[in-house]
């Protein structure tokens, strides 16, 4: 890490339009990342922080890995662009075959797409396309789920359930989206790993399919643990009635995985861990180590068979794609990401951390600001009791906490703490000093 003190800003602030922010208040006090290596990051006044939160949960690897910068430069110098359309190149096969040697069940053609919000996007195309090739084309209904994150493009903001994202663009919404309730009931406080009670709500989908029709219903649509809305575990047996209700009446079950994905539950995919297959699944994310935007969605092959048989040979079967699906170095980067993968036993590394992580997550039960605490494999949600408005207690917290010296995600009154895979118990244990110090300077004010 360079060791200048950096105090530059850019001569103007104000064109850039950021996504996610007050842009009124960044702009008057500005935090700004100048470099990252290893799991610290240093802003523009040269001060350092440890990175608890894997970026945007996309960094489970740590920032700066020679091994993906490598991979990225040896594949600009050869190939830098192939149109996706009626051309391809070898690293886009090879990929998809080792992201398949991973995925749970048959889930295993991939389709590449630009982020999660493009693959969600995409996985709601795919399975309208599957109905209609099978002769259902009157499923049109997707089923989605309350505090529910899915991404900003119009279909993945439909079946989301986070009010905020939703109430400004209702009236451009996807018609025919349901949803269920969430699972974070009032008993679930300080629970650790997948709560006793709550699987019943999985039966919201069978009121569904019996109140408008099972036939109608093309998916429905949940993340195995919902991250950006604070890490709620799934009660135990919850997946696995939403599989059975599935199966019961035909319908899609999709799990987005751009968070859980990749190691994040201790098991390569969420699905995996919690014992549940679905029939679509999405990610993103950890899939370049967030060095390259890139996303993906795993179907399973009788799906996939089906589309193409619907459709004459030598014509297109699925009219959808992005100019940058599958392009070189987002290939190249995750190629890379595969390999240290397995080099460095990453799921395992994961699997064998939490607990250490989980017991310093629960070591802030005592702070009496804090409401709840909750998590599961490497990632956890600390609720600050809410003050004046929703998310203000949340934000003025974590302001406090990056000034001590630790950055993360946080959502509302949620600090969200997903660290990196290859932290050792020292950067855990830093971690949640430096959340201490900060949750109680925050009590202070």
């Amino acid at each position: 890490m360079s060791k200048s003190n950096a105090t530059n800003i850019p001569n103007s602030l104000q064109e850039h339009w950021m996504p996610f922010t007050s842009n009124r208040e960044f702009k008057e006090n500005p935090r700004l990342i100048t470099e990252a290596k290893g799991i610290y990051l240093k802003d523009h006044h040269g001060r350092t922080h440890i990175d608890a939160s894997s970026g945007l949960f996309c960094n489970p690897l740590g920032h700066g890995r020679k091994e993906i910068t490598n991979a990225v430069t040896k594949q600009l110098e050869k190939l830098d662009y192939v149109q996706p359309f009626q051309q391809g190149f070898g690293g886009s096969f090879e990929l998809a075959s080792k992201i398949a040697k991973h995925t749970p069940g048959d889930l295993n053609r991939i389709f590449y797409t630009i982020c999660g919000s493009s693959a969600v996007e995409t996985a709601i195309k795919i399975i309208i396309a599957y109905h209609k090739a099978r002769g259902q084309g009157q499923r049109f209904r997707f089923v989605g789920r309350e505090r529910a994150y899915h991404g900003m493009n119009i279909g993945a903001t439909s079946v989301g359930g986070m009010v905020n994202n939703i109430k400004t663009f209702a009236s451009i919404l996807m018609p025919g989206v349901l949803h269920m309730r969430h699972t974070h009931l009032p008993e679930h406080k300080y629970v650790r790993g997948q709560p006793e009670t709550g699987a019943e709500l999985a039966n919201d989908l069978e009121r569904i399919a019996l109140n408008f029709g099972a036939e109608n219903i093309a998916a429905c649509i949940v993340e195995p643990t919902a991250g950006s809305t604070g890490t709620l575990v799934p009660p135990k047996g919850y997946l696995k009635r939403l599989r059975e209700i599935c199966d019961k009446h035909g319908i899609v079950l999709i799990f987005d995985e751009v968070i859980t994905g990749w190691g994040r539950m201790g098991s390569a995919f969420a699905s995996q861990e919690f014992g549940v297959t679905p029939d679509v699944l999405t990610m993103a994310k950890a899939t370049t180590n967030g060095v390259v935007p890139m996303g993906a969605v795993a179907v399973k092959e009788e799906i996939y068979d089906t589309v193409m048989d619907a459709s004459p040979k030598g014509s297109v079967e699925l009219f959808h794609g992005y100019t940058y699906s599958g392009i070189p170095i987002a290939v190249a980067a995750a190629l890379a990401v595969q390999d240290i993968f397995e080099k460095e036993d990453i799921f395992n590394r994961a699997k064998k951390l939490s607990p250490y992580f989980l017991d310093g997550l629960f070591s802030l039960k005592d702070l009496d600001c804090v409401d709840n605490i909750r998590g599961y494999g490497m990632m956890g949600g600390i609720d600050i009791k809410p003050v004046d408005k929703p998310g203000k207690a949340g934000f003025t917290c974590f302001e406090k906490c990056y000034e001590a010296g630790v950055n993360f995600k946080a959502t509302g009154d949620c600090l969200i703490l997903a660290p990196a895979f290859v932290c050792e118990k020292k950067h855990i244990d830093e971690i949640f000093e430096k959340l201490r110090t900060g949750i109680k300077n925050y009590m202070k004010k």
